[in-house]
């Protein structure tokens, strides 16, 4: 399939995660299959006034690779999106999507449902300066749903794909993502249209696509600990040791982070690996004490071995 002029491997989509979607993580889920990873949430006007912080978002691997900004000003994210930081990336994204306080009180993420003008107007900036595919992620709406609505605005002001998230911002993770809302959302444009929400199995990616009608899928919390999942969906060849991919995604952060700082970056990544090899909860607990790198690497041995 396609967004755009870019051609995917498979529908099956690295969702962004704040805190969780680093060039390390990516890798790894690039490497399991995914036919397009996304990197975290990136401030535009962070990277327009050169904040190291917001440019150390910018790692990028060999994985075809979108990079998701947020922002509310069009100026400013026209700005950004002919930076040459971003050139390596061939897709933009917008996230009109996320719902936690600090970014909607700014009037961003989810707050932009509300505002449907101001996000066509980000939108066709975006599209006007890109040079590239320009997506957008989104969800159900504020506390009601305007979802087919606000799909039709951003296919008119240019987007090439969106991606729906099946809850409302006042929902926030909680509850069943509502695919029947997405459906309605992809028999309203006809550009291509990615549902995201609960989907944490090679069965349920299958059964959304064929029951609901999307284009693709974009799993989130569904593959942390789990990059197996998109090597079912994919079908590539990937190490199937759950050891050796945990200690890769660990020389992989050490090398992003330095040993000292990746040992606690790599606690919530190790937390879902663990859960999902079986360790029981002791031993995560254990783990999770640890500060040294080496001693660390002794223990998951101990650990998978036990």
């Amino acid at each position: 399939m396609k967004i755009g002029n870019i051609e995917l491997k498979n529908p099956f989509v690295l969702a962004p995660m704040a805190g969780f979607s680093d060039a390390s993580f990516r890798h790894i889920i690039g490497k399991a299959g995914a036919g397009l990873v996304v990197t975290e949430m990136v401030s535009a006007r962070g990277l327009v006034y050169k904040s190291d912080n917001t440019l150390d978002l910018l790692k990028k691997g060999e994985e075809l690779t979108a990079v998701q900004l947020f922002s509310n000003e069009p100026e400013i994210i026209a700005d950004c999106v002919q930076m040459p930081e971003l050139s390596p990336f061939p897709i933009v994204d917008i996230n009109m999507g996320c719902p936690v306080p600090k970014v909607v009180s700014n009037g961003m993420g989810s707050a932009l449902m509300r505002e449907p003008k101001l996000a066509s107007e980000v939108i066709r900036a975006t599209v006007d300066k890109a040079n590239r595919p320009v997506t957008v992620k989104f969800r159900l709406g504020w506390d009601d749903i305007v979802a087919v609505d606000f799909a039709k605005m951003c296919e008119d002001s240019g987007a090439s794909a969106i991606t729906v998230h099946g809850r409302t911002r006042e929902q926030m993770y909680s509850g069943e993502a509502n695919w029947d809302e997405i459906a309605k959302v992809k028999q309203a444009v006809k550009i291509p249209v990615f549902g995201n929400g609960d989907v944490d199995s090679v069965e349920r990616a299958h059964r959304v696509i064929a029951d609901f009608g999307v284009d693709g899928v974009a799993i989130g919390r569904g593959a942390l600990g789990n990059p197996w999942l998109f090597q079912a969906l994919s079908g590539e060849d990937f190490e199937e040791d759950r050891l050796k991919v945990v200690k890769w995604h660990y020389d992989l952060a050490s090398k992003e982070y330095g040993k000292e700082r990746c040992v606690p970056l790599m606690r919530k990544h190790l937390s879902w690996y663990l859960k999902h090899a079986g360790i029981r909860r002791s031993v995560r607990a254990e783990m999770n004490l640890v500060s040294e790198f080496e001693e660390l690497i002794e223990k998951l041995e101990l650990a998978f071995k036990s």
